[in-house]
């Protein structure tokens, strides 16, 4: 950790951009002189806060070719390789941790998998994914209700070991979000689950969302899928799966055991840039149903069409 106070940097830079270029020498001498003693090391073997992220040989390497070809992606043709290997690996990645087919593009069926920026991103897409599809639902059984009206009826859950990141898509997402009691093991079980969705319901409003965790960041719990998912199925909740911590531990196959029930969840997250030594950022969603997000937030500009849409994601 470095040893410097807050605002340190400001007096060791000039007040504005330099106008005139300086010599490759002195721009190395600013970088030991101003960056250095405000680093904090997560590359040195004795760093134990985090997480150790891009320290690899093949994540150092892969950097620097990703940054000399340097595609943007957002759509096929800006990158058709950027796109495809995409698709790929994530079945490759789905596959060794154990996900089920349905999850996979492989599958031949509507799943697939999709780099996110961090988790905290994708548990916002999930949620924004299934408030989408419930509007659509609760408009065609209640056209009386503007969507305002369905909005503010909202609720979603998960316990209270959940990352912030889930409170934080609540807010972003402009809904209701209920934080649940665990039990001994920090785990959130079914039943508690199914009682706050019942009392909801009594209350008329519409319960639409649930984020199981595997491996919470404070004390690496996990909540039991084969029960919450019994009861999202059952009452048609999307279940969210937020494995970021521990999910690189299901390549294991003794430790698949704390997914069962995972075939019951509606989009599943984990962070290989935690332990699979590879660059922040680089989070994996697979998500069964793509369309909801998909369609929720498609707006097809001129500059993003071609030849091929629609044949490639």
């Amino acid at each position: 950790l470095p040893s410097i106070q807050p605002g340190y940097l400001r007096p060791l830079v000039p007040d504005h951009a330099p106008e005139e270029p300086e010599p490759w020498q002195a721009v190395m001498a600013d970088v030991e002189r101003v960056i250095m003693p405000g680093v904090t090391h997560w590359h040195s073997p004795r760093f134990h806060a985090y997480f150790p992220t891009g320290n690899s040989y093949a994540s150092i390497l892969a950097d620097m070719l990703s940054g000399a070809i340097a595609c943007v992606g957002f759509t096929w043709m800006a990158s058709p390789a950027c796109t495809e290997l995409e698709v790929v690996m994530l079945d490759w990645l789905g596959d060794m941790i154990g996900l089920p087919e349905v999850f996979l593009a492989r599958s031949g069926g509507a799943g697939g998998g999709v780099i996110q920026g961090s988790a905290s991103e994708a548990t916002l897409v999930a949620l924004l994914g299934a408030k989408a599809k419930t509007i659509h639902k609760t408009k065609k059984l209640r056209p009386d209700l503007s969507e305002n009206d369905i909005i503010q009826k909202l609720v979603g859950y998960c316990s209270v070991q959940a990352h912030s990141s889930v409170e934080r898509a609540g807010l972003l997402g402009g809904v209701q979000l209920r934080q649940l009691p665990t039990n001994e093991k920090h785990s959130l079980k079914g039943d508690t689950l199914r009682a706050a969705i019942l009392k909801d319901l009594d209350q008329g409003l519409i319960p639409f969302y649930a984020v199981g965790t595997l491996g919470t960041t404070n004390s690496c719990a996990f909540d039991p899928l084969e029960e919450l998912g019994v009861v999202c199925n059952e009452l048609d909740i999307w279940l969210h799966v937020d494995a970021a911590y521990a999910g690189t531990a299901f390549i294991c196959p003794e430790y698949r055991y704390l997914m069962k029930g995972v075939e019951m969840a509606d989009s599943y997250n984990f962070n290989p840039h935690k332990w699979m030594l590879i660059n922040f950022d680089c989070s994996a969603m697979w998500l069964k149903e793509p369309g909801w997000v998909v369609d929720a937030f498609n707006v097809d500009p001129l500059y993003l069409k071609h030849d091929q849409q629609g044949s490639a994601p």
